[in-house]
Order: structure tokens, then sequence, then C-alpha cells
């Protein structure tokens, strides 16, 4: 009996021990789902495989960082549609390695100038519908990549399309996530004009493994390719949207369209812990990652600890604090005087910082006081120095529900994002840009690139981009890990068309945080909760520029990969 309780005792532990190991990694973070990608000539970091691969083909083929980028961004158009496509928008941050430069993109579209606030009033709309005509805003997407490649470009855009172009005809196997995503959309749009004969495979969208094409997006791609901007801007493409939206109820027409330009801007920065983050200004909600990369600058982050309830206490308290702002001031700057530099300031932020209470939630945070208002991500580096951070999306996932026949695409409902509150900065008037969640990202260390990064995903990104500058810099976590590391996401109230928090929102934990910091959470006041697959995509790049070398890194809860040469 005693040699058989031994037995039991030594497999128990034999097994438990094995286990254990099995789950760890032998060197790093047990929570980084691989390690980091290396390569010296250039790197691509893709949400998609296949996207992932088409820019290093373009890379391999004699194009650079910005050529490589449009291709995977087009690829991840036909492969990813649950995200973007040419019917959204875009923006970008570019570091141009021969000017030792970077150049800010904003590629987001205006609202149609024949859609006024009278209309809403008149039918008794308090805010903007999520789907159908009305939400549309002109899609920047296409004007953005004609931008970047006429500035930066080494290739012909025919070159740079041509690889999904073949995809879209002959078809391609779609991956987990996608396809996951896709059956979600169908539930909304099955019934929509042209959903079915666009995404769907004899009435359903498409399992994992099943191979999907898109003829019509080829054909709009290779019409795109021929012609130039203007093939989706005037003539078929645009009178067939044109059309369609007037026979659903809407009103973006020929015009809106062709009088649509993209604006080169100028990125603003933090300098967190000696590195300079950068973001884009408003109508994006970049410079929240800012404000709150700037309150939390002013605690001791490393001495809290990695998933300490104290960390993750004093992090939700900062994004309260920036969100704050961002419902108020955040919006078109070409209709308001956004204050974006004193809300970026040191200053600022000390003021603010003196705020939060570390041993109490804030149930209630107004906006400071001014002195003087679903989606993808990816990002490229090449051989010359070149790095571009690439974001681009239609909002709610595919978007609209508007499918032009014919063109193999959803249009995007970006205006759902106004205010119709006639006292709020993103209040709705003709021909102005909404309020912009997606956001690229950008790291410079002395005046030198260091990392391109972003993470995708509505209200989480500017949370998300706080989280990886932290992993990176106080945590010291490596570019792999910092994505993998578990996410904290609080979701308030506090949205861009109107609205405050009462009562202190939801801080919801993804898995990986342990219960002694769930429990100490909920003992000063926080509501905590979990929600499966709302916490971002996130790629990057990072660059020793001592030995030349990229690092990559992949979103783990995405389908992509980081790949370099």
């Amino acid at each position: 009996m005693k040699n058989k309780n031994f037995n039991l005792f030594a497999f128990l532990f034999l097994f438990i021990s094995i286990q254990i190991y099995c789950q760890d990694r032998i060197i790093g973070k047990n929570f980084a789902s691989r390690s980091e990608v290396l390569g010296q000539n250039g790197m691509v970091a893709t949400s998609h495989p296949l996207a992932t691969q088409i820019g290093i083909d373009i890379l391999k083929s004699g194009g650079n960082a910005v050529d490589a980028a449009i291709a995977a961004n087009a690829a991840l158009g036909l492969m990813e549609p649950t995200g973007n496509g040419i019917g959204g928008d875009l923006f970008a941050i570019v570091w141009y390695e021969k000017e030792k430069k970077l150049y800010g993109l904003n590629a987001s579209g205006r609202s149609p100038k024949n859609l006024t606030y009278d209309y809403f009033k008149s039918k008794g709309y308090k805010s903007i519908p999520s789907y159908g005509p009305l939400p549309l805003s002109v899609p920047g997407c296409v004007d953005g990549w004609f931008m970047l490649n006429k500035k930066f470009g080494k290739k012909q855009m025919k070159e740079i399309l041509k690889p999904t172009i073949n995809y879209a005809e002959n078809g391609f196997p779609v991956t987990e996530v996608v396809s996951y995503y896709m059956s979600i959309a169908a539930e909304k749009f099955r019934n929509y004009p042209n959903f079915s004969d666009t995404y769907m495979i004899d009435g359903d969208t498409p399992s994992k493994g099943d191979i999907f094409k898109n003829p019509d997006l080829a054909n709009t791609l290779r019409i795109i390719s021929e012609d130039g901007r203007d093939g989706f801007y005037k003539g078929y493409v645009a009178k067939t949207i044109s059309k369609f939206v007037s026979d659903q109820g809407g009103f973006l027409n020929e015009e809106d369209l062709y009088s649509h330009e993209s604006t080169w801007i100028k990125p603003v920065s933090t300098n967190y812990r000696g590195y300079d983050v950068w973001e884009l200004p408003p109508n994006g909600q970049g410079i929240a990652a800012l404000q709150i990369l700037n309150i939390m600058e002013g605690f001791d982050i490393k001495k809290m600890g990695f998933g300490s309830a104290k960390y993750i206490h004093h992090f939700v308290e900062s994004k309260k604090l920036a969100f704050a702002d961002r419902a108020k001031y955040y919006a078109d700057p070409d209709f308001n005087k956004i204050p974006t530099e004193y809300l970026i300031s040191k200053n600022y932020a000390s003021k603010r910082r003196l705020e939060i209470n570390p041993n109490l939630p804030a149930n209630s945070v107004n906006s400071g006081e001014i002195e003087n208002g679903d989606t993808i991500y990816l990002t490229v580096a090449d051989s010359e120095g070149n790095m571009v951070s690439l974001i681009q999306s239609n909002y709610r996932g595919m978007g609209s529900g508007m499918i032009p026949p014919g063109l193999g695409f959803m249009l995007q409902d970006r205006g759902e994002l106004f205010s119709l509150d006639e006292n709020h900065f993103n209040f709705y008037e003709p021909k102005k840009r909404p309020f912009h969640t997606i956001i690229p990202a950008f790291i410079t260390k002395e005046g030198k690139p260091y990392i391109s990064f972003g993470l995708m995903g509505g209200a989480m990104q500017p949370q998300g981009h706080a989280q990886i500058v932290i992993n990176l810099i106080d945590f010291e976590m490596n570019l792999q890990e910092a994505g993998d590391a578990p996410r904290i996401r609080h979701s308030s109230d506090q949205q861009p068309t109107g609205g405050e928090m009462y009562d202190g929102g939801i801080v919801f934990l993804e898995s990986g945080f342990d219960y002694e910091t769930i429990r100490n959470l909920l003992s000063i006041g926080h509501k905590v909760s979990y929600d499966l697959g709302s916490y971002g995509g996130y790629q990057a790049i990072k660059i020793d520029n001592e030995n030349k070398v990229y690092y990559g890194a992949s979103e783990s809860r995405k389908d992509g990969n980081a790949s370099g040469y």
C-alpha cells in the first residue's frame, strides 16, 4: 500500500512538473507567444500571413517600405474585409530615412456636402445611425495610397496592386479569426443589398480553409491601377457609388468623392522617460495615448509591478482623465481650435495627475480647463531605413452595410461618430471630418527611429498604445512580449458624440491577471469584468541602429505574423 501511494505521488509530481515545464518558455516572459522575428534587409508585420508575404515580395523585388505597406493594405482589404477595405479611411506615419524625418498623413474622408444637421433634426434623430446610408463619409483610403506612393514610392501602383488582384480573381484560403468575424457580420448584413453576392458562398460566409474569391473587387482594383486615383473618385466607380447611395436614401455623391483630398500633417509627440512617442493630432484620438503617458510618467510604475492592482488602478484613472478630454475636444481642426499642444503638455499632465486618488476610483471625471477642443494595423521597414506605421479601417468591423453593386467592397460608417449636440466640438456639419478612432504610432530615441507600432480596436487603441510603451520602457519587455502581455481595457460613456461617465465605468481584464489583483481592485471600488476579443490587434517593428537589424512582432490574438529577410 505504501509503495502504491509513493508511486501515485511520484506520478502526480512528474505529471505536474511536465505540465509546468511545457507551459513555460525557455527564455523570456511565459505569456509570450513566440520570439521576436529578426531580419537585416526588411520587415513586414500584418494581421494576415499572405498580406505579410506580399509585402516581403514587394520589398525583395525592389520596392520600398511605402510600396510594401500599400500592397499589404490592399491585400488585407480583400483577405480581412471584417476590419478594412477601400471603402474606409487611412492614417499613416512615415519615417523617411533620406530626410531623417517623420511625416504624417490624414487620409480620412469628410461628410456629404448635401447632408445637413437640419435633416437629422427634422427626422427626429438624437444620434446618427450606425448602419445604412446616413453614417457614410467619403472613403479616404485610395487617395491616401496615391499620396503616399507619389511622395515616397518607387514602384507603380499597377505592380503594387497586382498581387491582390490575382488573389481576388483566383481565391485564397480564409483564416480562422476572419472566418469568425465574417459569420458575426452576416448576422447584421445578410439581408443588406449585395452582401450575399459579395461575401457569401452558397448562402453562408466562408469557413476556415474555404477558398474565397472577390472578382468584383479585382475589377475595381484593376480600374484603380490603370486609371490612378481618379479611377476611384470619378468615372464608373464614383457613379456606381453615388447612384447606389442615392437609391438607398443617402447623400454621398460624385462631387463629394471627386473633391476629396488627403492632408499631410505634422505628427505630435511627448517624451516618455527619454523616448519620444509620436501620434497624429485630431481629428484622431492619438493624443489620448500621449496624455495617458504624461500622467503615468509621474508614478513609479516599475516599482508597482506589471499586473499589480496598484498599477492597473493608476492606469485606469489616467485613462479616465484623458478620455474626458477626448470626449470634449477631439474633432476636425478645420472647424475648431483644438488645444492639442496644451493637452499633451507636461504642465497640464501634472495638474491632472493631482486629481487621481491612489486608493479610490473616480466615478465622475470632467474635462480639463484649457488655458489661452475594427480596423487593421500594419508596419513595414525596408533596407534603406524607411519605416511605415499604417492603420486603415471601415469602422464597426465591416462598415455601414452599404455595398455598391459590382464593386466588391463595403462603405465605411465613420459618420456615426459625429455628435448631434450643437455645442459639441464634434457636431455634425457638411464637408467635415468626423472624430476618428484609428491611430498609427511611432517611437524615436535621440532623433533616430526606434519602433513603428500600432494597436487597432476602437477606444482600446490609445489605451493599448500607452500599455505597449509602458511594457517596453517601464517593464522592460521585448517587442513580442509587450504585445502578448495581458491587457487592460476601461470602458465608460465618455464618447466623442457626448455623454459623461457617472459610475466609474468597467475595468475589463484579459485572462492572465491573478485573482488577488482582481480582488484588490474590487475592494477599492472598481467594477471588474471579462470580455472576450476586445483588446485590440498589435504589430510592431523595432530597429537596432547599431547593428542594422530589424525586430518584428505580431499580434497573437489575430491570424497574422511578422516576417523579415
